[in-house]
């Protein structure tokens, strides 16, 4: 069981929905904010804490009606993933960049890696899962500045009525230790653990 912590340097205290610079193009491509392993989940109500899913990590970058979901190297694996691909237009969005964990899902409801390895190597993905935990862009707006429980609410409002191949990755506020041990209990890949008011700091690994 890992756990994990996505902690960056707070970027002030969490805030309401505020819009953000109105002229910001879209990136070509955000590398992703990375994860430090370390021994305890941290406690109190400045942390979250979410799933830690056991898949590709992916982000899905759409630009009127072009898509293409990219690697964690910046590679377009668009083509491997078509039913992933035709979704992401169907979102009530022109511009977005979305970060997020492209599963496969065993009966008992826990990712598996080698679903989605097998599922890719013989070109049957359509029943992989694309989970999604950040918004990165919106409509002109970049959002990697914002407190990031603000965008998690806002992601959550994009995604309400997705496809069933896009699924909102839902968290905890506080409790870390308690989540950790639940999350043992359903032997899942492990969790991971970020605060609240944290900026997205693409290859930070946290302290």
């Amino acid at each position: 069981m890992r756990r994990r912590s996505g902690h960056v340097p707070a970027a002030g205290t969490a805030q309401p929905i505020a819009r953000g610079s109105p002229t910001a193009g879209l990136p070509a491509w955000i590398p992703p904010q990375l994860t430090q392993l370390v021994d305890t989940a941290p406690d109190g109500d400045q942390w979250f804490h979410e799933i830690k899913y056991d898949g590709y990590r992916m982000h899905a970058r759409l630009d009127r009606g072009a898509v293409k979901l990219l690697t964690r190297a910046g590679l377009d694996w668009t083509h491997k993933y078509p039913a992933i691909a035709k979704a992401v237009p169907e979102l009530h969005a022109r511009q977005a960049d979305l970060d997020g964990e492209l599963c496969g899902v065993g009966p008992d409801g826990i990712t598996m890696f080698n679903i989605v390895q097998l599922a890719s190597d013989s070109g049957n993905a359509a029943a992989l899962v694309f989970f999604l935990f950040d918004l990165l862009y919106l409509d002109g707006e970049d959002l990697r500045t914002r407190p990031l429980i603000e965008r998690k609410q806002r992601l959550a409002m994009l995604l309400a009525n997705a496809a069933p191949c896009l699924r909102y990755s839902d968290h905890v506020i506080g409790q870390g230790p308690e989540f950790y041990e639940k999350a043992c209990a359903m032997r899942v890949e492990g969790i991971v653990s970020k605060r609240i008011d944290a900026p997205y700091t693409p290859g930070n690994r946290g302290l």
